[in-house]
C-alpha cells in the first residue's frame, strides 16, 4: 500500500476512525483529521499547518458566526436595493447604442442639442383611387383636435393613388410621448371607425413606443411570475423538502435584488440598455439556484453517508464551495471580456451579469453555511408527500445515469463519435448565420397591430416611417457652394431609382449642420435598402456632399444595424480568444491536468455551435418555429451570438467544474480513472440534472416572452444547457475522459509549479482496509502522489 494511502486508511466511513482522530477531525474544520493528504481536509487548518481552501474558511466562520452571516446579508440586500431605487438607472442615450458613422451621426446631434420629436404616420388605403381623401382629411383633423400633436401635413399620395400617408410629430419630448399618445390612438380609432369602407394603419415613435412598453411589462410580469415557481418545484422534486426548495430561491432573488440595487447605482457611470435588468434576472436565478443546489445537495449527500451535521457541512464547505468559487470565477471572467466588444451594450451586460454572480457566489459561501448550520436537520421540514424519499447518499447513483455510464463506459470511442457527431449536425445550420439589429416591427409577434401597419406602409410608401437620415456639418452652411451641393446631391439621388421623391432638407443653422431624410427603397432591411445604403455612403455622399463639408454621416435604423454588424465582426475576435485563453488557464490551474483545460475548451465550443445551429434552424430559417410559438424573421437579433458565447462559456462551467472536481477528488483517493469517472458522474448526476432542469424551465420562460430578441436568447440558452447537461456532461466527456485514461491527469514538467488546489473532499462512505493491510497488486496510487 502506498504512503498516500496508509496515511489515509482507518480514518474515513460512516464511523471510521478512533475517538481522537474523530476529535482532530473536527478540530480542523472539514471532518479530516491532521493526517491524510488528500480531501477536504489537505487544505485546511488542522495539527499539521495544513491551511483551509477559501471556500472551507468562509464556511468555517459563517457557521461560527450565524447571525452576523445571515443579519449582515439581509442588511446588505435592503441597502443596496435602497441606494439602487432613490439614485434610479440611466439608460444609453441613441448615440451610445451604436457604432460607426451612425453613432457619430447621432452624437454630432447629441452634442448639438437636436432633439427629434417623436414622428407618427399613419395610412389612409381604399379600394379605389383617392377614395381615401375624404377619410384623411376627417383623421388629420381629430388628430389635431387632440392637442398633442403638431406639423400634421398633407396627405402623401401613394404610385397607384389608392392610399394616403398623413405625418405628424407628438409635441414635447420625444422620451415621454409612448405616455402621451393614447388620445391620438383613440382619435384615429374613432375615425376609423367613423369611415369602414377604409383601412387605417397607424406605426411611429410613440406608438411603438406605447406598445412595447406595455408589452414588456406584462412579459417581464409574466417571467418573474412564471419562473420563480418552476424553480421551486423542480427543486421540491429534487429535494422533497419545502425549507430546502426554498432556499436556493431565496439566495438568488435575494442575490438579483441586491445586484439590481448596485447596477442602478454603476449605471451612472456606464449607462445600461433596457433589457439589461431581464438579462441579470435571467442569470441570478441560474446561478443562484445552480449554486446553491450543488452546495446543499453535497451536504445532504454526507449527512446520507452517515456524517454528523457538522462535519457534512464542513465537508460540503471545502468541495462543492470550492467548486462555486471556480465556476463564479470563471463565469465572471467570461462575461468580463464583453468589456472587449468596443459596445456599450456588451460593457453593460458584462457589469450586470458580473455583479449578480459576484452577489450569489458570495452568497452561496457565506450566508448558505450560516443557514444551513442554523437549521440543522430543520432543512427536511416540509416534507412533500410521495416526494420525500429519505436521505439517500448520491454514491449510488441514479438509475438513469448508471444506464447511460454502463455504454459510455464500455465502448467510449463510439459514443464519443456519435455524441460529436450530434453537436456537430446540430451546429451546421450556424454556418449561415445571418444577424441584423431586428427593427420593431420583427421585434413583434406575428398578427400584431402595429407590426402589419409597419408592413403596409413601408410596402406602399418608399422608406416607410424610417428613412435613412444625412447628417451633414460645414463651416458655414449658408454659402452657395454648400447649398448647391445638398440640391446635386437630392438630383442625383432621385436619378438612381433607389430612394423616394420626398427627400427632406432640415437646416441648423446655429450648429451649421443639415439634416437630410432620405427614403430607402425595400422594406428598410432587405437587399434593396442594404444596396441604398451602400450607393448614398459609397458613391452619394462622397461625390457631392463630402468635398463641401466637415463630416458627413449616415445614421437610421439600417445605418445603425449595418454599423453594429461590422463593429461585432471586429470586436468578437478579442471576445472571443480572451474568453478562450483565460478559460483555459483556469480550468489548467484548478485541475492541474492540460488534457482537461484543451477538453473544457473543445466541450464549451460544441455546446456554444449547437446553440447558434438551433438558433439559425428556428429563428432565420422557421425550421418548427410553429411548434414554440414563433416565427422566421430571417435573421438573429445582432448582439445575440455574442452574447449566447458568453454566457454559455461562463455557465457550462457550472456543470463542469462540478463534475471534474467529483471525478478528481475520487481519484486523488485512490479509485482508477475509469471507476472516478463513474463515481464522479454518478454522484453529481442529481443535482446536474436539477440545476440544467432549472435552467432549461428559467430560460424557457423568456422563449415564451412577445418580444423576438428575448424569444431568440431564452430559446438559445435553454437548448444549449440541456445539451450540455446531457450530451456534453453524461456522454462526451465521461467517454472522451475515458479514452484518455491516465493522461487525463498529465501535466507537463514546465507547468508543475502551478499552484496545487485539491479537489479533495470525503471520498469514502466506508473504511479503508487497516493500515497493516498489504497494498494489492495493481493498486493504483492516487494522483496526487505522482511527480508533481
Amino acid at each position: 500500500m502506498t504512503n498516500a494511502m496508509k496515511r489515509n486508511s482507518g480514518r474515513w466511513g460512516a464511523g471510521g476512525g478512533d475517538a481522537a482522530d474523530r476529535d482532530a477531525m473536527n478540530r480542523d474544520g472539514t471532518g479530516r483529521g491532521a493526517g491524510g493528504r488528500y480531501g477536504a481536509g489537505r487544505d485546511e487548518a488542522g495539527p499539521g499547518g495544513a491551511k483551509r481552501n477559501l471556500a472551507a474558511r468562509l464556511g468555517v466562520w459563517s457557521t461560527r458566526h450565524r447571525r452576523t452571516a445571515i443579519f449582515g446579508w439581509l442588511l446588505f440586500v435592503v441597502l443596496a436595493s435602497a441606494v439602487g431605487g432613490m439614485v434610479g438607472t440611466s439608460e444609453m442615450s441613441a448615440s451610445e447604442q451604436g457604432a460607426g458613422d451612425s453613432a457619430r451621426a447621432a452624437k454630432i446631434l447629441d452634442d448639438a442639442g437636436i432633439t427629434h420629436p417623436a414622428a407618427e404616420s399613419v395610412m389612409v388605403t381604399s379600394a379605389a383611387p383617392d377614395g381615401w381623401r375624404a377619410a384623411a382629411r376627417d383623421l388629420a383633423h381629430v388628430i389635431e383636435g387632440t392637442g398633442e400633436v403638431t406639423g400634421v401635413a398633407a396627405p402623401l399620395p401613394s404610385a397607384d393613388g389608392k392610399s394616403g400617408l398623413v405625418r405628424f410629430e407628438m409635441k414635447g419630448d420625444a422620451k415621454t410621448a409612448p405616455d402621451r399618445v393614447q388620445p391620438v390612438l383613440d382619435a384615429v380609432d374613432k375615425a376609423k371607425a367613423a369611415h369602414s369602407d377604409v383601412k387605417v394603419y397607424q406605426y411611429g415613435e410613440a406608438s411603438g413606443g406605447k406598445w412595447l412598453s406595455d408589452m414588456l411589462g406584462d412579459d417581464f410580469a409574466k417571467a418573474e411570475w412564471t419562473a420563480v415557481p418552476l424553480a421551486l418545484g423542480i427543486l421540491l422534486v429534487a429535494f422533497g423538502a419545502l425549507v430546502a426548495a426554498l432556499l436556493p430561491v431565496g439566495l438568488a432573488l435575494t442575490a438579483f435584488i441586491a445586484a439590481n440595487g448596485l447596477l442602478a447605482l454603476a449605471s451612472h457611470k456606464l449607462h445600461i440598455f433596457e433589457t439589461t435588468n431581464s438579462v441579470m434576472l435571467l442569470m441570478g436565478l441560474a446561478v443562484g439556484v445552480d449554486y446553491c443546489l450543488f452546495y446543499l445537495r453535497r451536504e445532504r449527500d454526507e449527512r446520507a453517508a452517515g456524517r454528523d451535521a457538522e462535519t457534512a457541512l464542513r465537508i460540503a464547505a471545502a468541495t462543492s464551495g470550492r467548486a462555486v468559487l471556480v465556476s463564479g470565477l470563471t463565469v465572471m471572467v467570461a462575461m468580463a471580456g464583453m468589456f472587449l466588444s468596443g459596445l456599450m451594450l456588451f460593457e453593460g451586460f458584462a457589469l450586470a451579469t458580473i455583479l449578480v454572480v459576484f452577489i450569489a457566489m458570495l452568497g452561496s459561501v457565506t450566508v448558505l453555511p450560516a443557514l444551513l448550520s442554523w437549521l440543522g436537520d430543520r432543512v427536511d421540514k416540509g416534507k412533500v408527500p410521495f416526494l420525500s424519499r429519505g436521505r439517500r447518499s448520491a454514491r449510488s447513483g441514479g438509475r438513469v445515469s448508471g444506464a447511460v455510464l454502463g455504454p459510455v463506459l464500455k465502448r467510449p470511442k463510439l459514443m464519443a463519435i456519435g455524441a460529436a457527431a450530434v453537436l456537430l449536425v446540430l451546429a451546421a445550420p450556424a454556418l449561415g448565420m445571418k444577424t441584423e439589429q431586428l427593427g420593431l416591427d420583427k421585434q413583434m409577434p406575428a398578427g400584431a397591430p402595429l407590426r402589419t401597419s409597419y408592413e403596409q406602409i413601408t410596402t406602399t410608401f418608399l422608406g416607410g416611417p424610417d428613412p435613412a437620415r444625412v447628417v451633414v456639418t460645414a463651416d458655414d452652411i449658408t454659402f452657395a457652394r454648400f447649398t448647391d451641393a445638398v440640391q446635386e446631391f437630392k438630383r442625383q439621388a432621385a436619378a438612381t431609382g433607389e430612394y423616394g421623391k420626398d427627400i427632406t432638407v432640415t437646416p441648423h443653422r446655429r450648429a451649421n449642420l443639415v439634416e437630410i431624410e432620405v427614403p430607402l427603397a425595400g422594406d428598410g432591411t432587405d437587399k434593396r435598402s442594404k444596396h441604398a445604403l451602400s450607393t448614398l455612403r459609397d458613391e452619394l455622399i462622397p461625390h457631392t456632399l463630402a468635398p463641401v463639408s466637415q463630416h458627413a454621416y449616415v445614421t437610421g435604423e439600417l445605418a445603425s444595424s449595418v454599423d453594429f454588424n461590422d463593429q461585432l465582426a471586429s470586436g468578437i475576435v478579442p471576445v472571443f480568444l480572451f474568453i478562450v485563453g483565460v478559460t483555459f488557464l483556469l480550468m489548467l490551474v484548478s485541475f492541474r491536468s492540460l488534457p482537461i483545460a484543451v477538453v473544457s475548451i473543445v466541450l464549451n465550443l460544441l455546446s456554444v455551435a449547437a446553440a447558434y445551429g438551433v438558433m439559425v434552424a428556428v429563428f432565420q430559417h422557421g425550421w418548427g418555429a410553429g411548434l414554440i410559438g414563433t416565427e422566421a424573421v430571417g435573421a438573429i437579433e445582432g448582439w445575440m451570438p455574442l452574447f449566447v458565447l458568453v454566457v454559455l462559456f461562463g455557465l457550462s462551467m457550472d456543470y463542469h467544474v462540478f463534475v471534474v472536481s467529483r471525478i478528481r477528488e475520487a481519484r486523488a483517493s485512490g479509485r482508477t480513472t475509469r471507476n472516478a469517472i463513474s463515481e464522479g458522474v454518478r454522484a453529481t448526476a442529481g443535482a446536474v440534472t436539477g440545476a440544467a432542469a432549472i435552467m432549461v424551465a428559467v430560460f424557457a420562460v423568456f422563449g415564451t416572452l412577445s418580444m423576438q430578441d428575448m424569444k431568440q436568447m431564452g430559446i438559445g440558452l435553454a437548448v444549449a444547457v440541456l445539451l450540455d447537461a446531457t450530451v456534453v456532461r453524461m456522454v462526451l466527456l465521461p467517454s472522451v475522459m475515458a479514452l484518455l485514461g491516465e493522461r487525463n491527469w498529465y501535466l507537463p514538467r514546465w507547468l508543475r509549479r502551478l499552484p496545487d488546489f485539491e479537489h479533495g473532499g470525503e471520498p469514502e462512505a466506508a473504511p479503508l482496509p487497516a493500515p497493516s493491510t498489504t497494498a494489492s497488486a495493481g493498486a493504483v496510487p492516487p494522483v496526487a502522489a505522482g511527480p508533481r
